[in-house]
């Protein structure tokens, strides 16, 4: 039987879209059909390395999770990863293809759909069944032209659409109403039901506003489904929603502060910091001073490295850094933050932006050069002292050398050491993400920045959680009158 398709569209952006997809992938999974994730174009600087030696966003390496599958560059073709407010690196089928400013890429969109469809066929020729997952409103109208992420990628893979609205925001009656009276007829055609999302309180209190939706559009009532509580203990793929809480670390418990410079990026190397019992993780935004009580204060990746370096030194992070060293606090660069501890960056070739360099924080007695091919791979290793093992990734452009490379953070499987540690042992860097993901090595950064012992499973956490999410849409969403409602892909179809 061939592949059958369902595409969940929002009325806006982060309606939830995502973790639907993810616990329908594990209901479905678990109903023994084979489930694989697709969204055809997406918006996010945290991203992951695929199997196949690529990159796509990170909620759909975890609905591959969810669906218990490997993640492939085929479900997320296209991939943008913003670099300034108007412009963005494009990656399709897990590749950079180049940067495109808003208008540009417009101009571009026809010309993917193509790669998009292909991605969609080599994704359905390996399932039951694909859901599929649209990006931001179907209702901008204003972009549907040369859209390939909602109705026109609908229209020309003859996918049939459910749409999400998010209460908790309110106004969802106006937005799915709404969005049936902005849309054209052929595409409001395309959608068969809608799911309202993130409800809370008494669910009866809303049968007529279910009723009244579907009263007005036509459109079939599939679930009102509860706010998931356990939704935090998930990767987040979209930047607006971390955390930035005023805990602070005390009695037996350490404070954790990463710096949320605006182009951050794989911001999810800190859940599991955040899920530890005797942790306190503070994400903080430029303006905000870095807390003299942190334990460990670590710079993330970044997509622009040199401007969001030059937003730390304008907003003072780098005096509120050297205080934190003075006091004996610990400091951790991970790829653009590993960067950004040394003496110098380089970008010759203009790869994050204009062409130049700069001078580093000088934190660490390592440069960096950002040139040659993007690095993309899943690595393992150990720490250098052999201590704690890891499981992680490399997604860069850049090569970092100097003297204190002589003191390596790490060494890989294969005998490479990699990173760098200053003489006092408190200051490091290095490339490679996920390190917080094992249990073993996670342990070994807290005992060394506060005597303190991990207490907490992550992986299986992760995997408990997916379960849990499964059990709760299959309560509250019509899963069964959702199958049906699936269709073979019509590559033949008009967009």
């Amino acid at each position: 039987m061939p592949a059958r398709a369902i595409m969940l569209q929002g009325t806006g952006s982060d309606v939830g879209k995502s973790l639907l997809v993810a616990g329908l992938a594990r209901a479905f999974a678990n109903r023994g059909l084979r489930v694989r994730p697709f969204k055809p174009q997406n918006m996010s600087n945290n991203a992951a390395v695929t199997a196949d030696g690529g990159e796509i966003g990170r909620a759909q390496a975890l609905q591959a999770r969810a669906a218990r599958v490997q993640p492939s560059v085929h479900m997320n073709p296209v991939l943008l990863k913003p670099q300034s407010e108007t412009g963005s690196q494009v990656v399709v089928q897990g590749r950079v293809v180049g940067n495109a400013r808003g208008r540009e890429y417009q101009a571009m969109k026809p010309g993917l759909l193509g790669a998009v469809l292909e991605s969609l066929r080599h994704i359905a020729g390996e399932a039951d069944l694909v859901l599929v997952e649209g990006a931001g409103s179907a209702s901008e109208v204003n972009l549907r032209a040369a859209d390939i992420a909602n109705m026109g990628f609908a229209r020309a893979a003859g996918v049939p659409v459910v749409l999400v609205g998010d209460i908790d925001r309110g106004g969802v009656i106006a937005s799915l109403v709404g969005t049936k009276a902005v849309i054209a007829a052929e595409d409001a055609a395309m959608i068969a039901g809608f799911i309202v999302n993130k409800f809370r309180g008494d669910p009866s209190l809303f049968s007529d506003g279910m009723a009244t939706i579907a009263r007005h559009t036509g459109w079939q009532p599939l679930g009102l489904v509860p706010f998931f509580d356990l939704a935090y203990r998930l990767p987040a793929e979209d930047a607006l929603g971390l955390g930035t809480g005023r805990a602070r670390g005390g009695g037996d418990r350490s404070l954790i502060v990463v710096l949320a410079y605006p182009r951050i990026s794989n911001f999810d190397d800190f859940d599991p910091l955040g899920l530890e019992p005797g942790v306190d993780l503070v994400f903080i935004r430029p303006g905000e001073p870095i807390p003299g009580d942190a334990a460990l204060v670590i710079l993330p990746g970044s997509k622009a490295t040199m401007a969001d370096l030059a937003v730390l030194l304008k907003t003072g992070w780098d005096t509120d850094l050297k205080a934190h060293v003075r006091r004996g606090g610990h400091v951790l660069g991970i790829c653009g933050g590993y960067q950004m501890l040394g003496t110098h960056i380089s970008d010759p070739d203009g790869i994050e932006g204009p062409a130049g360099s700069v001078a580093g924080l000088g934190l660490l007695d390592v440069e960096t050069v950002l040139q040659g091919d993007k690095m993309l791979v899943e690595i393992f290793g150990e720490s250098a002292d052999g201590s704690a093992p890891f499981k992680g990734y490399e997604m860069h452009v850049g090569r970092t050398t100097g003297m204190e490379c002589a003191k390596p953070l790490l060494r890989f499987a294969d005998g490479r050491n990699e990173g760098a540690v200053n003489g006092s042992g408190r200051i490091a860097g290095c490339y490679v993400h996920g390190l917080f993901s094992d249990d073993r090595q996670r342990g070994h950064w807290l005992r060394r920045i506060a005597s303190q012992a991990s207490g907490f499973a992550y992986e299986a956490d992760v995997e408990a959680t997916l379960d849990r999410l499964a059990d709760h849409i299959e309560r509250h969403v019509d899963c069964n009158r959702l199958l049906d409602l699936a269709r073979p892909p019509d590559f033949k179809a008009t967009p």
